[in-house]
């Protein structure tokens, strides 16, 4: 079982959250929890929303509680967004241009498989 939840239009470039997504994934979800809140970057605050948002989504979509310690990031995405096109003004009535970069953040969330013993 598995469910997913999207963030998009996130203004902050890929680049600087796939940084910490790759951190947490393949995580259980306790565990990418713990390590987003000690992380100084200013996009853990989304993905840790973006993730409660996913066992939330599991919650309600199988009318079940789950163990959160059963739960695994079994995939975490970041892809490029829209960007947002601005200049900024320079010497000799020249302009530069500024590109604001946007995110989209895909996350699914699905139940620990048992390992089996051999």
């Amino acid at each position: 079982m598995e469910a997913r939840a999207v963030r998009k239009h996130i203004r902050s470039s890929p680049l600087k959250m796939r940084r910490v997504i790759n951190l947490v994934r393949g995580k259980t979800v306790p565990e990418a929890l713990n390590i987003l809140n000690f992380k100084p970057q200013k996009v853990t605050e989304v993905i840790d929303k973006t993730i409660q948002s996913a066992v939330y989504n599991l919650m309600d979509k199988h009318d079940e509680r789950f163990n959160e310690g059963e739960l695994v990031v079994k995939e975490i995405r970041a892809d490029e967004g829209p960007t947002f096109k601005r200049y900024k003004p320079r010497a000799r009535g020249r302009a530069t241009p500024i590109r604001k970069r946007t995110t989209h953040l895909t996350v699914v969330v699905a139940v620990q498989e048992p390992e089996e013993v051999a």
